[in-house]
């Protein structure tokens, strides 16, 4: 799909955690976007099943591994699963304290969504946590939003910050990317949740990607917390990105319910240029989905775990952060 920028999802929903990870490389520069990785500590009354930590583990592994070899790492938002945050967390975003951090941002060039400004208070305050402890390993920490960075022919462009999925959002806002090379476009759009905004919706048409990965819309969270309006809008967005971009990769929100299949055969039917795919991160890779946590309960009735496990199980959930469960 593209022949100057190579794109590699590293971890994602349909690979079995939350995240939206991913390796770009050019022949001017190596960039690592988004890299966090977490698991939902309770679904369906649930913890991680075994599986989902086993997954955790190898894809920290894989990000690490990138890390080493990349001169870039970018940052979208603040949540901890677009980011690896310097404390320790074994139930949630398998992290040790310090190492973790320090082995994704130590001498890169760090750019990252502004801490201060188009940001709600949780994010603040995790975005200056983010500067005293992962940031303060970067060869260089600077602030993209709007900006464009350019490495050799390659130019990385981020967006104005947009919404967390709907307009005055309460989780805030996010930032959009583009790497361009020779012509070829590959943009990275995380969290905004189909698009919901058509603000997110125009910004994106505007740019004309070449291939687009994308946060679809929370259906997981339908009537409970995300109305059906704000559905219907993120998947008619979406549908709208599929028309106008040959290659999309849908990611995140939208992988959590175990019936999306349904929503996005709709979408993928009313597109009207039949040439044009849209795929999981998995499927792009060549890979079979994981849906580990929208199948949560299915692997703890098929796949009971052990004893051991139970008993951690049993732990309450700050001794479950600092205490590795055994899988």
């Amino acid at each position: 799909m593209l022949k100057k920028i190579r794109v590699v999802p590293l971890a994602a929903e349909s690979l079995g955690v939350r995240s939206m990870c991913t390796y770009v490389e050019t022949s001017d520069v190596k960039v690592l976007l988004d890299a966090g990785v977490s698991l939902c500590p309770s679904r369906f009354g649930l913890p991680p099943h075994p599986r989902e930590f086993r997954t955790i583990d190898e894809l920290r592994r894989e990000i690490a591994r990138a890390a080493e070899k990349v001169e870039v790492v970018t940052l979208s938002h603040y949540h901890f699963d677009h980011h690896t945050p310097s404390f320790e967390d074994w139930l949630v975003n398998w992290t040790e304290a310090v190492e973790t951090a320090r082995q994704v941002y130590q001498e890169k060039t760090v750019l990252v969504k502004n801490p201060r400004e188009n940001i709600n208070f949780s994010q603040r305050r995790r975005g200056w946590m983010f500067k005293k402890t992962g940031g303060k390993y970067a060869k260089k920490l600077e602030v993209a939003d709007g900006k464009t960075f350019a490495f050799g022919d390659t130019q990385i462009k981020f967006s104005e910050p947009v919404f967390h999925g709907p307009d005055d959002s309460a989780l805030g806002w996010v930032l959009m990317l583009t790497v361009e090379v020779g012509g070829e476009k590959f943009m990275f759009a995380p969290d905004v949740q189909g698009p919901v905004s058509a603000r997110t919706l125009s910004l994106i048409l505007k740019e004309k990607p070449d291939l687009i990965m994308i946060g679809g819309p929370p259906l997981y969270l339908a009537k409970f917390k995300v109305s059906d309006a704000e559905i219907e809008a993120g998947l008619r967005n979406l549908g709208k990105v599929a028309d106008a971009v040959p290659g999309v990769i849908a990611e995140h929100h939208i992988l959590r319910d175990a019936n999306w299949q349904e929503s996005a055969r709709s979408i993928v039917g009313n597109t009207e240029n039949v040439r044009h795919v849209m795929m999981t991160a998995a499927e792009f890779l060549g890979r079979e989905n994981a849906f580990l946590e929208a199948n949560r309960k299915g692997l703890f009735a098929d796949f009971p775990p052990s004893k051991d496990f139970e008993k951690w199980m049993g732990r309450s959930v700050e001794a479950r952060k600092h205490t590795k469960p055994p899988f």
